[in-house]
């Protein structure tokens, strides 16, 4: 499998509600957070791409600033602009 095929599989594994950073979906791979963002650029629309943040809750900016916009309407806990990471951030299984 691909860096871009584990990385989608793990931001489809990520549940509406909840976030994952770029970081922590490189850990899950095998792969650095650029080589996550890079690979998130290639997935198509039916990937879940706003559930993919900076480590400090900052959504993606791509797709013309949706994804604050779309985290808010799956009820993902925020503080201000960002992301609350304590309540939001999801944590995979062993």
């Amino acid at each position: 499998m691909s860096v871009v095929d584990d990385v989608r599989e793990a931001v489809l594994s990520i549940p509406a509600g909840s976030v994952a950073s770029y970081g922590s979906v490189g850990r899950r791979v095998g792969a650095g957070p650029r080589q996550v963002g890079r690979a998130m650029g290639l997935l198509g629309e039916g990937v879940p791409w706003w559930r993919v943040v900076r480590a400090d809750g900052t959504p993606a900016t791509c797709h013309g600033g949706r994804a604050r916009e779309l985290l808010v309407d799956e009820g993902t806990p925020m503080r201000g602009a960002r992301v609350d990471m304590c309540r939001a951030e999801h944590r995979w299984g062993p």
